[in-house]
């Protein structure tokens, strides 16, 4: 039976169900004063680490599908979208390895930092909610994220047992920008005292979508070429359940086909030759436009990967520790990118994760967990055939050396060994927290190049002091070191998604960031406001220095320079009254790689907005914010300009049986229609979607 046909059975079966729906209302949240969950096996933030936001599933229902679009409106986030089926969250100016994704705190093991245009295999529509951490507690996970990290936590391994044996949600969802109809459904089951079986899937399907004043090739179009995006989900998961701890497993399926807009033909056949491109074909101004094959248009993706994982968790597992937890997953990851319906690249990667956590008892009122990580990710690429061009004898010369791969990177494997630590203490007004972590990363190359070794030490401090009551003043530190992924070690080819060549350097050192960050918070009955600057200082920043330039293509080798990020962010909500809760917020960052402009760094931005809450039933919300424009640039950018984008939205809850809820959502989104340039994305030159209105109907039992 097809998934369509089982989604819809999933779904009905949802709505007819007895059972009592949780689900948390409860939006953006301060995990310093809140437990993740209430259930006693899952972390809190007294033994794990500590989130400065999390977006709860209410608010990722209705928002993007992709996790860079589902967390761009958060402050200090921005998106670098490409198209609809892709896009990664660029945090205070950071992205790509240096934001780090994560999936229920394992790796995603896709290939999503070697190209913005390839897809991060998390799911927000089935995500429980979505943590952004800072701060000592990054080191948990990883070493060099700057910014911040993103954890998604997922249902897919039950951790206690559903009230009344059966609990779970159904949604359904439709946008008018791309046509887009999505549904998603998920079910808890007791099996038994002790097990608990977990089904829970999504569909998706959305047309290209509609910028306003959008032209292509001169003439004005009402949609963006190749932004179409379709694919589904399914989890299946089980859990033996025990008053100590518990022990599961789940199976991930994902499929996706998506749209590559922006992409160009003229370039192929190119390579690079020092600081100048050669073999590029000369464009026949004869020959009639080739029209695409498949049916959407365009160079397109097709993307497939299956994931397993197994975690476990114990209560008092022995002397001198609280709690033991353990966390394996094996990936199989594969996609194809076509160009009339033929396959000219095939990226695979097989990934395997595990890491071990122990939360010890208190030791002289320090409170802390302790852990070691293996991580290994093997990386195949594949490409037809090309032929390489070289202009007369210069390719044998030994002093002029031709780039012309037919792949992006040769074959790579990378294992990383790590240990990790962090701890925490109530001393007085203050409470201090430490972190720190040891990595060593092996890369083996399946190419001429020398195999790469480096071992990397990172250690975090902060310290939060309530000088007053309902008064904070927070100030967190760090020295961290980041050692080189494959990609900046040993590419080699074309990335035609971001029209650029890209040469790697074995010789690269790892990348050491000096970091400061002073915050002031306030909580009041009515009034809360806080303020965050922060200032990042790199030595051996890594990154694609431009070499050569053609038209629109540039030729980049992986280099290593000092570098600054420096910026603020500040938000502040005052309730009027029982119903209205005003607010204003901005954040701003600056990045500059040897004292010139960081490439793709956000524009500021500055807004306001409104909640309401009318009564039980009905709430609100409405949001204006200018983006500013974006005229800080390196050479090959061009100046972004600035807009202002308003939304608007209400929903209803109410119950349609006894302990069963429902919530109908509309949201209208860009209400001015205004055209959106995002700086942060590779496509910077391509409008985002306008006016566009979401109306949803969920149901929980």
């Amino acid at each position: 039976m097809s998934f369509h046909k089982n989604l819809i059975t999933l779904s009905i079966f949802a709505v007819i169900a007895p059972a009592v729906f949780a689900e948390d209302s409860s939006q953006n949240q301060q995990l310093d004063t809140i437990k993740l969950q209430a259930h006693p096996l899952v972390q809190s933030a007294a033994d794990f680490a500590v989130a400065d936001q999390v977006i709860d599933h209410q608010k990722l229902a209705q928002g993007g599908v992709t996790i860079g679009d589902a967390l761009a409106g958060e402050l200090g986030v921005s998106s670098n979208q490409y198209g609809s089926g892709s896009s990664r969250p660029v945090i205070r100016g950071q992205d790509g390895a240096r934001v780090k994704v994560l999936q229920h705190a394992s790796e995603t093991a896709d290939v999503s930092t070697l190209s913005p245009d390839h897809a991060v295999t998390v799911d927000p529509i089935l995500a429980k909610q979505v943590e952004i951490i800072r701060g000592p507690s990054t080191l948990l996970y990883s070493a060099g994220t700057v910014g911040g990290l993103v954890n998604v936590t997922d249902n897919k391994i039950p951790t206690q047992m559903p009230e009344d044996g059966l609990e779970g949600t159904a949604g359904l969802r439709y946008n008018s920008g791309s046509d887009e109809k999505l549904a998603s459904a998920g079910i808890t089951a007791g099996i038994g005292e002790d097990f608990a079986l977990r089904v829970e899937g999504s569909k998706r399907k959305a047309n290209n979508y509609i910028a306003p004043d959008y032209f292509h090739e001169g003439e004005k179009e009402r949609r963006v070429d190749n932004t179409f995006a379709e694919g589904q989900t399914v989890n299946i998961g089980g859990s033996w359940i025990h008053d100590r701890g518990f022990i599961g497993a789940s199976y991930s399926n994902r499929q996706d086909q998506y749209g590559l807009p922006g992409h160009s033909h003229e370039y192929h056949g190119c390579v690079l030759h020092n600081d100048h491109f050669h073999g590029c074909p000369k464009p026949d101004p004869t020959q009639p436009v080739h029209e695409e094959e498949h049916a959407h248009g365009g160079p397109w993706v097709d993307l497939k990967s299956e994931r397993y994982d197994l975690r476990a968790e114990l209560l008092n597992p022995f002397a001198g520790f609280d709690k033991l937890r353990a966390h394996a997953s094996l990936t199989d990851y594969e996609h194809d990118e076509l160009e009339e319906n033929e396959v000219i690249s095939n990226f695979k990667s097989q990934g395997y994760d595990a890491r071990l956590e122990l939360v010890h008892v208190p030791v002289a009122g320090w409170e802390g967990v302790i852990g070691t990580q293996y991580s290994q990710q093997k990386i195949n690429l594949a490409a037809s055939e090309h032929d390489d061009h070289e202009d007369g004898d210069e390719g044998n010369d030994p002093d002029h050396h031709v780039h012309g791969s037919s792949v992006v990177m040769p074959d790579t494997k990378t294992e990383k060994y790590s240990l990790f630590a962090l701890e925490h203490k109530q001393i007085g007004d203050v409470h201090v927290e430490l972190g720190g972590r040891v990595d060593h990363q092996k890369v083996k190359v399946d190419a001429e190049q020398k195999d790469y070794s480096g071992t990397a030490v990172s250690a975090s401090a902060a310290a939060n002091w309530e000088f007053a009551p309902n008064y904070k003043l927070s100030l967190v530190g760090s020295h961290q070191q980041r050692l080189p992924i494959a990609q900046e070690l040993y590419a080699d080819g074309m990335h035609f998604a971001t029209n650029t060549y890209e040469v790697g350097n074995p010789d690269l050192d790892k990348e050491t960031s000096n970091n400061l960050e002073l915050g002031f918070h306030y909580q009041g009955e009515r009034l809360d406001y806080h303020a965050h600057i922060y200032h990042n200082w790199f030595d051996d920043y890594i990154y694609g220095a431009t070499v050569a330039e053609k038209d629109n293509l540039r030729g980049i080798n992986y280099a290593q320079d000092k570098a600054k990020f420096y910026g603020a962010e500040a938000q502040a909500s005052y309730a009027l009254n029982d119903t209205y809760k005003v607010g204003v917020f901005g954040d701003y960052v600056r990045g500059k790689i040897d004292s010139k402009n960081a490439p793709r760094v956000p524009a500021g931005r500055l807004g306001t907005k409104v909640d309401a809450s009318f009564d039980d039933h009905w709430s609100g919300l409405a949001e204006y914010y200018h983006v500013f424009n974006q005229d800080k640039i390196t050479s090959y950018e061009q100046e972004t300009d600035g807009y202002n984008m308003v939304n608007v939205g209400v929903s209803y809850a109410g119950q349609y049986a006894k302990n069963n809820d429902y919530r109908v959502y509309f949201k209208a989104n860009n209400l001015l229609d205004q055209q959106v340039y995002s700086h942060a994305s590779f496509l910077s030159n391509i409008p985002q979607v306008g006016r566009n209105f979401s109306v949803g109907l969920e149901f929980g039992f």
